[in-house]
């Protein structure tokens, strides 16, 4: 989570929310690796389509030239806001591979105390070492410190309360919302039009999520 708050604040709100959607390719890797889960070529494809989606957004020079480094000033930030992204997702995805290897033998409401605590023990550690502790001066700030917390934790309770009670592919279909939800809010607060690039590589990265939840789905109903 902190470095997806990172990418938050290094690119747009619309890079980041669609690259943190590769965790599942990510998760679906892992789980191969450690829970001996089945990966098969559909597995593939949908990595193949995260994959191209990621590229589409991150734009490598290598890839693109370097001309889009020049057009943009703000490149190596928002390479940087992509980087913290995709290292969030595959955390993500060690995050979910572990729920799975738990099951339901811990109550979902431990795990999330369990976040917190950790969550609070590294942040101060982190402001500690960055000398970076300090309150906001404005009011406006401090409160939406606090609407963050709200809003995150009580994210983080729904979702593992919604694991619990439906079907991970519903769930995860439900979870693509994240990617309109992000493009409505930057253009509606912050005014910035994703670009073709973005909007190229946010269909595929939610084409396989979709595709890899519908094929989940349709298997646990058979």
């Amino acid at each position: 989570m902190i470095l997806l708050y990172y990418a938050y604040q290094s690119t747009s709100l619309a890079d980041a929310t669609v690259i943190s959607f590769s965790c599942p390719v990510f998760t679906s890797i892992i789980a191969c690796i450690f829970l001996k889960e089945k990966y098969s070529p559909w597995d593939a494809v949908f990595t193949a389509f995260t994959i191209t989606g990621v590229i589409l957004i991150v734009r490598p020079p290598f890839l693109f030239g370097s001309e889009v480094v020049e057009t943009d000033k703000d490149y190596s930030v928002h390479l940087k806001g992509a980087f913290a992204a995709l290292v969030h997702a595959v955390f993500a995805a060690v995050t979910l591979v572990i729920l799975r290897k738990i099951g339901t033998s811990v109550d979902y409401m431990l795990s999330i105390w369990y976040y917190v605590v950790a969550g609070l023990t590294e942040c101060i550690v982190a402001l500690s070492i960055l000398g970076e502790w300090s309150l906001p001066h404005c009011g406006l700030d401090r409160l939406f410190l606090i609407l963050i917390g709200l809003f995150g934790l009580g994210g983080q309770m729904f979702l593992a309360k919604a694991i619990q009670i439906e079907k991970a592919g519903l769930v995860a279909l439900m979870k693509t919302m994240d990617v309109v939800f992000a493009f409505i809010f930057q253009i509606i607060f912050f005014h910035d039009v994703p670009s073709w690039w973005t909007v190229g590589g946010s269909l595929c990265v939610v084409a396989s999520s979709i595709g890899a939840a519908v094929r989940k789905w349709y298997q646990s109903s058979k």
